[in-house]
Order: C-alpha cells, then sequence, then structure tokens
C-alpha cells in the first residue's frame, strides 16, 4: 500500500523550536514519522504525513508542539488509500464538516 498523506495545506501541526528541548518523545509517539532530530532539536521532517491524531503534542513534556485534532479528515485520506481515490473530506465546508 502507498504511504498515507494528508491533505496538502490543510494542516495544523506547530512546532515552537525555540521551546523544544530535544527529548525525542515526539519521534517515539508519531505513527508516521513526521519528526527527525536535528543536531539536538526536533524538526518536522514530513509534514505532509501528520494525520493529526494529536500524539506528539499530548506527549511533549514543554508543549513545543500544538496541533489541532483532525480525524475526521484522516478517516478520509484512510479510506482514499483503502479504496485506491483521493481523500473524501471538503474541509472548506466549515464547522460540521469532517475537519471540523
Amino acid at each position: 500500500m502507498a504511504q498515507l498523506r494528508y491533505l496538502e495545506g490543510a494542516l495544523t501541526l506547530g512546532l515552537d523550536a525555540e521551546a523544544c528541548i530535544g527529548c525525542g518523545m515526539c519521534l517515539d509517539v508519531c505513527p508516521h514519522g513526521v519528526f527527525a532530530m536535528q543536531g539536538e532539536k526536533a524538526v518536522v521532517a514530513d509534514l505532509g504525513a501528520c494525520m493529526e491524531c494529536g500524539a506528539c503534542a499530548r506527549n511533549c513534556p514543554v508543549d513545543a508542539l500544538s496541533v489541532q485534532a483532525g480525524v475526521g479528515c484522516a478517516v478520509a485520506v484512510i479510506q482514499g488509500a483503502l479504496r485506491g481515490t483521493e481523500p473524501g473530506c471538503d474541509c472548506s465546508q466549515g464547522k460540521g464538516a469532517c475537519c471540523s
């Protein structure tokens, strides 16, 4: 199966490089390998692989990560991959749509 990708440009993941202490917890808990270590700090290595599950932000001991859960869109990406189609999530629909 091809690597699952999120909807480009629809991500809310943020990393405060100044606050990062380089503990590597985000690398340990991220199910899609979004993060890498660069020197003694974490960096976002593959933003498009982020499914906004929030594991990184919930486990960061210094709150250097922020993300708004986008579970509805993650489901759309997974269903599209299983069906062999593009994700069927239209985030432009606003509140009440799958990404709200």
